[in-house]
């Protein structure tokens, strides 16, 4: 009997983890183990509650494969890796990691949790490789019976978003990930440990900086925003960040070399500076390499880095990255690496579907859009996975949510009485 227990223990979460994985890719309203759950035909969500909460299973070796098939997929010489982070909003105090903190998903400062994340690019697509959940240092890492409420690990210590993206960062290189850059906004520019690291394992890098970043150059320490305006016209140089929904992404673009005293490999070898053609509007980079490249290189893996945005974008929006609800620190890692997978499932489906036909039209000769993430999933919800369901089993799953509704509230109501 242990035997079959202990077989059951292992075999339950992998059948699970597939329909988990097939409700994020289906066109399911919410991503949450109760819809999942139905979508998925269970009688209850204690599966797939159990899948993140106590099963026996690894996420970060499920991590290592979601990395391995994208790498395998999208592999190319010149790859980039972005860091950038993202918040998930929620309500109370319990969440691991949560507190009110700013977040760009809200555009100011919300109750939230933050996620750094890290972005495999190429030019044959891009996706979601690696994340980490960002720890406040006052309100979590000194409180430790918080933690161990939340399931955080003992040896969990504070670690600045920087200091997370690199240990993803060097986790990929570790693994033999094809990238050559790194890019990631101002969070990660300013800091100085972060750029010294990269350089130190040789992987150039062009990282966003505030306007008030100072440079040295050979008149001397300046800023950067200083030293952009004291620029001639002929510095500036029309160039492409890359093609958008809407045509190409042209920018004016100037370098110059700083740091000339220093040698080679010692610090940052270039500024880059972006002008918007229209509003005149500047964007400011610190660049190294460990070869000497051009200035079309550097504004390539610049305009790069917009990809984990649109990555965010379809986790969020089409394989529920954020969606759970869960307060753990198991329950946060477990669910985003089966988003992460999921969405690695439609970006493989897309860069296949590219391949296959790079000029697609319809049979009249017109032509098309290339596929994108969300009508593969579409495609894939009304040609392949749709479940063949009855009447009874969406009345049945709607008496059950009442049911647990009704029973949540009247808990809710009794301490509220009591207190």
């Amino acid at each position: 009997m242990a035997r079959v227990a202990d077989a059951f223990a292992r075999v339950e979460p992998r059948r699970t983890a597939r329909d988990y994985v097939a409700g994020l890719l289906s066109a399911t309203e919410r991503k949450n183990c109760w819809w999942l759950a139905e979508h998925a035909g269970h009688a209850g969500p204690d599966a797939m509650q159990r899948l993140l909460r106590t099963a026996r299973w690894d996420a970060a070796e499920v991590r290592d494969e979601v990395r391995a098939v994208v790498v395998e997929r999208l592999a190319h010489p010149d790859g980039v890796l972005i860091c950038d982070e993202t918040g998930f909003l929620k309500k109370g105090v319990h969440s691991a990691g949560v507190q009110r903190q700013y977040t760009g998903t809200a555009g100011r400062v919300e109750n939230a949790q933050v996620g750094v994340f890290l972005s495999y690019a190429s030019r044959h697509g891009r996706a979601l490789i690696d994340r980490r959940l960002y720890l406040p240092a006052k309100t979590w890492c000194t409180d430790r019976d918080r933690c161990t409420a939340a399931g955080i690990p003992e040896d969990t210590a504070f670690a600045t978003k920087p200091a997370l993206a690199a240990q993803m960062v060097y986790a990929a290189l570790d693994a033999q990930v094809p990238a050559t850059w790194v890019t990631a906004d101002e969070v990660y520019g300013a800091n100085t440990a972060f750029r010294a690291g990269l350089r130190a394992r040789g992987v150039g890098y062009v990282l966003a900086v505030a306007c008030d970043q100072h440079v040295s150059t050979g008149a001397g320490r300046v800023r950067v925003d200083v030293l952009a305006a004291s620029l001639p016209r002929q510095a500036w140089q029309c160039h492409s960040a890359g093609d958008g929904s809407k045509g190409p992404r042209d920018y004016d673009w100037a370098w110059v070399g700083i740091n000339p005293d220093q040698p080679w490999p010692a610090d940052d070898r270039w500024l880059l500076i972006r002008r918007h053609r229209r509003t005149g509007e500047l964007a400011f980079y610190l660049c190294w390499a460990p070869t000497l490249v051009g200035l079309g290189r550097l504004v390539r893996v610049a305009g790069t880095r917009w990809a984990v945005e649109e990555s965010f974008q379809a986790a969020k929006g089409q394989v529920g990255l954020d969606h759970y609800q869960v307060r753990s620190w198991t329950g946060w890692h477990r669910h985003t690496v089966l988003a992460m997978l999921a969405l690695a499932v439609l970006t493989v489906l897309v860069a296949d579907a590219r391949d296959a036909t790079p000029s697609p039209r319809d049979r009249d000769g017109r032509e098309l859009l290339e596929l994108t993430t969300n009508e593969i999933r579409h495609l894939l919800n009304v040609l392949i996975t749709r479940p063949a369901r009855r009447l009874i089993d969406y009345l049945s799953w709607s008496t059950w949510r009442r049911a647990h509704q009704a029973r949540a509230r009247r808990l809710h109501y009794r301490r509220r009485c009591a207190g």
